[in-house]
């Protein structure tokens, strides 16, 4: 097993012989690590963690540590990271706080240097987390979504598929699947880019876009918009759009407050 001989690794740690180790890794506690993972000098891996395959872990990642979280009276709690993630230096990535509960990383992420997962979040599938980006506790990111450099995302928020947040904007509120936000929770536009990128077709994006132009950039009261919206014929991604917003418990972002001209 390629273990650096400066690791100090914990008799109950289940690690595949594939796994390799760099000098001065921590793995305390009952963490299980599949096939091909590298884990890079002085990354700090603890409790009841599992990793699965193919993920590179950078220097000075913490993962599985205790949650910030008053409540927390010391019960297990998980961590469950899936495979083929980066994981780049210093990230932070906490426990749950309820007892069995689970902070959960899906797969093909990418965390940037100094990002910090809070305790019960739920990640999705291909999320890019940027450099500094802050996720509060039991925060559910979806599938493709970019959350960028330094951004600030209020515990229990959801944060929708394909969506993108700009650099040092901040959100207390829902972030629509497939848009871009800035600034403080704000709508500016569709993610054209990510949804083409993805595969989406000019027929499913002019529906989005229409849309957010009705949702978003019109005045007016968003849920008598929504039920105008509902009355129409929509696609499967415009229907996924006002279901998302449907079920929001904190509400969801806003448009400008100023009339602004769409983006590409």
């Amino acid at each position: 097993m390629p273990i650096h001989p400066s690791a100090v690794i914990d008799p109950r740690a289940h690690i595949d012989p594939t796994v390799e180790i760099g000098p001065y890794v921590v793995i305390d506690g009952p963490v299980t690590i599949g096939p091909r993972t590298q884990i890079h000098a002085h990354a700090v891996i603890l409790g009841a963690t599992t990793i699965g395959a193919d993920n590179v872990i950078h220097t000075g990642a913490v993962i599985g540590d205790l949650p910030q979280d008053k409540a927390y009276a010391g019960q297990q709690s998980f961590v469950w990271i899936g495979d083929r993630n980066t994981i780049r230096e210093y990230v932070q990535i906490h426990r749950g706080t309820q007892p069995g509960s689970v902070t959960r990383i899906g797969h093909g992420n990418l965390l940037m240097t100094h990002a910090h997962v809070a305790h019960n979040c739920a990640l999705g599938d291909n999320i890019v987390l940027s450099s500094g980006a802050l996720l509060g506790g039991h925060v559910v990111v979806e599938d493709g979504a970019f959350i960028s450099g330094n951004c600030v995302v209020h515990q229990y928020v959801r944060v929708g598929k394909l969506s993108l947040m700009r650099g040092l904007s901040r959100t207390s509120r829902d972030v629509p699947p497939f848009c871009i936000v800035d600034g403080t929770h704000t709508v500016r536009a569709i993610n054209r880019v990510g949804l083409r990128r993805a595969g989406y077709s000019s027929t499913q994006i002019q529906a989005l876009h229409r849309a957010f132009r009705k949702l978003f950039f019109r005045p007016g009261n968003l849920a008598v918009r929504l039920r105008e919206l509902e009355q129409e014929p929509m696609t499967e991604e415009v229907s996924y759009l006002l279901a998302f917003i449907r079920a929001s418990r904190r509400g969801v972002c806003h448009g400008p407050r100023a009339r602004l001209v769409d983006e590409e």
